[in-house]
């Protein structure tokens, strides 16, 4: 059985598993075992360490796949096998510790909303970062925080204990509710430096000496891995919606008219080719840009295939969520009790539609400012 497939056979769980991972806001943990032991975590891992190291374009069938099921769970399992790829950036030390059981659950977040001072050979780093999605079932924690002051301040990547690291109980959300995406707290927690990069040399490829520095799987630079690895959750939310929509259909009628078959009327025919080719043509959008990755042979990528990769995730996401839309403006009244999937998928298409990196806009500026010769106005592409 392939990865994919068994990230397939999870669906009818996930599903099952939903309703309760959303009132318990936070994947369980029997969901993360399963999701271990289908390896879904390792797959981006390095093969050293029991890693598949599978293709972009895998990566985002599998993650769909899970998100057809409960998209919080996918989101989580996205942050953790892209957090697996990152470590396979640092040094040899740093991997043997965090792979050393051959289960990575590594959870991460972004914004440098922490500091890190010089001591000891490492850094005591502290501060709050929110978002950090998964972190319940996460035994490593990547964060960022500034070292230096002024013009010497340099957002650093540190890699730090999840038991070392406080959770505060702050995530509640009204979408992708159970991604457990609470605020941690690092009060003066001792990382060492071989547990620690630099921002900057990461969104470049600047990477150090270690085993894998030669496959060109580990030496992207990461602003591209983690969107394009990103793809995955937005298409099986669609697809996830289109499923139940589907199964609902046998014996529905529509209220106030006098169709006794939805599955009769030309409106629902319209309504669901619509939202099928609007999720095919989100398909074709991750594909697109899950090519420029695994087609990328080695040495630095261009401005253009870095940025294009971005715009092309974050306008499937917005495929996605108007296929979602369509559907389930088409479902009816009923549509909105808690006990029927489609208005999940509905409110967590809606959540991630809004995130920084997913947010279709900000992504189609970005590219226009390039196609348009001007400097990206970010450095996350």
């Amino acid at each position: 059985m392939t990865l994919v497939d068994r990230a397939a056979a999870l669906v009818p769980l996930l599903l099952e598993r939903a309703p309760a991972a959303e009132k318990a806001r936070r994947v369980s943990d029997a969901t993360f075992d399963a999701l271990s032991e289908a390896g879904i975590f390792s797959m981006t891992a390095p093969a050293r360490y029991g890693g598949a190291e599978v293709d972009f374009q895998t990566q985002c069938e599998v993650l769909a796949n899970l998100a057809r099921g409960c998209p919080s769970t996918s989101w989580v399992a996205t942050i953790y096998s892209a957090m697996s790829w990152l470590v396979g950036t640092f040094p040899d030390q740093a991997q043997d510790e965090i792979f050393a059981d051959r289960d990575p659950r590594i959870s991460g977040v972004f914004s440098p909303t922490g500091t890190g001072v010089p001591k000891d050979g490492g850094l005591l780093v502290s501060g709050r970062w929110g978002f950090n999605t998964g972190c319940h079932g996460a035994r490593w924690t990547v964060m960022n925080a500034v070292v230096g002051t002024g013009a010497e301040a340099v957002p650093t990547c540190v890699i730090a204990r999840s038991r070392e690291l406080t959770i505060l109980d702050d995530w509640y959300a009204t979408g992708m509710s159970a991604t457990g995406s609470n605020t941690i707290v690092a009060d003066n927690v001792f990382v060492p430096a071989y547990r620690c990069l630099r921002l900057p040399d990461m969104l470049e490829a600047r990477l150090p000496a270690r085993h894998n520095a030669d496959n060109p799987y580990f030496n992207y630079p990461l602003s591209p891995v983690l969107t394009v690895n990103a793809g995955g959750t937005p298409l099986g939310m669609a697809q996830g919606a289109l499923e139940e929509f589907r199964a609902r259909l046998p014996g529905r009628g529509i209220a106030y008219t006098f169709y006794t078959n939805k599955a009769e009327a030309p409106v629902t025919h319209l309504q669901l080719a619509e939202a099928a080719l609007t999720l095919e043509s989100a398909d074709a959008h991750v594909r697109r840009a899950a090519a420029l990755l695994d087609r990328h042979t080695g040495g630095p990528m261009s401005l253009d295939a870095r940025v294009k990769s971005r715009a092309h995730i974050a306008y499937a996401m917005g495929l996605a969520r108007q296929s979602v839309d369509t559907l389930f403006y088409a479902s009816g009244a009923s549509s909105i009790q808690t006990h029927m999937p489609i208005q999940r998928f509905q409110r967590d298409v809606q959540a991630l539609a809004n995130h920084a990196i997913m947010h279709t806009q900000t992504a189609l500026e970005l590219y226009g400012r390039v196609l348009c010769g001007l400097a990206p106005n970010t450095p996350i592409y």
